[in-house]
């Protein structure tokens, strides 16, 4: 599987550790950098590159790393198309995957040992979609909303 990655210098380490990882499981890693330590760079011009290489590689997927995760999965969010999740257990990345079908992983370094984020980019390479009909329900309303700004419709019981 083709995997992007993307982060910043305070997950340059795991960065590092996850792409010998991905790649010693037989994974073809594109890093979209950092491409070495620099204690002042700006996640989002990395994480947006790994993104924006998963919108357009279909069916690849995506690491994006940071001190907390959260600003990445914001960013990595604000691709068209991307559903980004933060990760900081296996079963959120699995449920990410079966439920949401995010494409891209969002791993924060400062609160996540090496061995549970590699269990982590693991199962999220390994878990597929379940396409239940309510899961599909609701990635369609997204969808829709992204592409009109239209809000789903309320269930009838609860129109006002």
């Amino acid at each position: 599987m083709r995997i992007h990655i993307g982060g910043d210098h305070a997950a340059y380490e795991l960065h590092q550790s996850l792409i010998t990882h991905l790649r010693d499981g037989g994974h073809e890693v594109v890093d979209h950098g950092p491409f070495g330590y620099d204690a002042q760079d700006d996640y989002p011009v990395f994480v947006l590159r790994a993104a924006e290489a998963v919108a357009a590689d279909p069916g690849s997927l995506g690491v994006v790393l940071g001190g907390s995760g959260n600003g990445e999965q914001i960013a990595a969010n604000k691709v068209t198309g991307i559903r980004a999740a933060l990760a900081y257990n296996v079963e959120l990345a699995s449920l990410a995957r079966e439920h949401n079908n995010a494409q891209v992983v969002s791993i924060g370094a400062r609160f996540t040992p090496d061995d549970v984020a590699k269990e982590i980019v693991d199962t999220f390479v390994a878990t597929n979609f379940t396409d239940e009909a309510r899961h599909s329900r609701r990635l369609g309303m997204v969808s829709a909303y992204e592409d009109t700004g239209d809000l789903p419709a309320l269930p009838d019981s609860d129109a006002r």
